[in-house]
């Protein structure tokens, strides 16, 4: 145990609230870069929307408990949560935000997630050393990184298969209105997946900084004051929004029609909610990036601008090595005071 002034606990849990609202605001293009660039929504309704659905993922954890696993695998699932010291908070913080500031100024929609987990990772490691690390939880989370995509492509374009069928004989106008309705329906599916997903990153860190401080009692579990607290952060910082990003994700990548953008984030909102019910802490951007891919290539694949998505795909790789090496500078600068 690491005993630790209360006044720090609080600066602390402060820095881990700024990420938390620094994840949603360069996350913001995720829940919303199908309505915006299908114009189903105008950009300030669509980021409104997603923020009140970032929220209201806290109400769906009340009714199922088990979708707080992601929580425990960022605590104690990538460091021992004995090993964590607060020095190794602070330093993983700073280096996933610093991440996700230089790639929010590019308007590269690089994960939020992953430079959390290349942060913890570093400062550990830096920290602990390589003893500490639970292999487990890291290798189910890099896995992740090629497969949501993936997973989220080929579901977007099952659904977007599966649809056309359904509205085949349907007149234009009725189709497209009927997509409309479903649009918006399954954006706020998605929405609520990445609120789930994403804030609960930052209530296992907060969890777990009170665990090794002595301040949680008992076994490892979220109180409801954090999560209530993460969710809260994430929905302002996705009110406040990442236009760049979201020019990079709802039209750079492919032109989407209201059935797109329907197959779209259905996709990604059923990759999210089966990985927040497995604990398994995925990117939202890669997800929404395979799912618009996968809705635009069932259109046909010229459809997609691959040179945007090969970029994309580059800050993917070297997001957590990145994340890490700051998160590791931070920590050995901090055992300098």
């Amino acid at each position: 145990m690491h005993e630790l002034a209360f006044p720090l606990l609080v600066g602390l849990i402060i820095i881990a609230l700024a990420f938390d609202f620094l994840n949603g605001l360069h996350d913001a293009a995720n829940s919303i870069a199908t309505v915006v660039a299908t114009r189903l929504l105008g950009p300030v309704q669509a980021v409104g929307f997603a923020a009140f659905f970032n929220f209201a993922a806290y109400f769906v954890t009340l009714a199922f408990p088990q979708l707080h696993k992601v929580a425990e695998t960022i605590g104690k699932g990538l460091i021992d949560a004995n090993a964590v010291t607060p020095a190794l908070v602070f330093a993983a913080l700073i280096g996933a935000m610093f991440w996700n500031v230089v790639t929010w100024l590019k308007g590269i929609p690089s994960s939020s997630s992953h430079a959390l987990v290349g942060g913890i990772l570093g400062a550990g490691i830096a920290a602990v050393g390589l003893g500490e690390v639970q292999w487990t939880g890291v290798t189910k989370t890099v896995l992740f990184i090629p497969l949501a995509p993936l997973l989220g492509m080929t579901a977007a374009l099952g659904v977007m298969l599966l649809s056309s069928w359904a509205a085949n004989g349907a007149s234009q106008r009725r189709a497209e209105g009927a997509f409309r309705g479903l649009h918006l329906v399954s954006s706020a599916a998605y929405s609520l997946g990445h609120g789930l997903n994403d804030a609960q990153k930052t209530m296992g860190i907060i969890t777990v900084l009170l665990y090794s401080t002595g301040y949680l009692h008992g076994e490892f579990e979220v109180p409801h004051w954090v999560a209530i607290s993460c969710y809260i952060a994430i929905g302002l910082g996705t009110l406040t929004g990442g236009w760049k990003i979201i020019e990079t994700m709802g039209s750079r990548i492919t032109k989407l029609s209201q059935h797109q953008g329907f197959a779209a984030s259905t996709g990604g909102s059923m990759l999210l909610f089966g990985a927040s019910w497995f604990g398994i802490p995925v990117s939202t951007t890669h997800t929404i990036t395979g799912a618009v891919i996968g809705a635009g290539v069932a259109r046909r694949a010229s459809a997609v601008r691959w040179g945007v998505a090969q970029s994309v795909v580059m800050a993917w790789i070297i997001t957590i090595p990145a994340s890490g090496v700051v998160g590791a500078l931070f920590f050995w600068l901090t055992t300098l005071f």
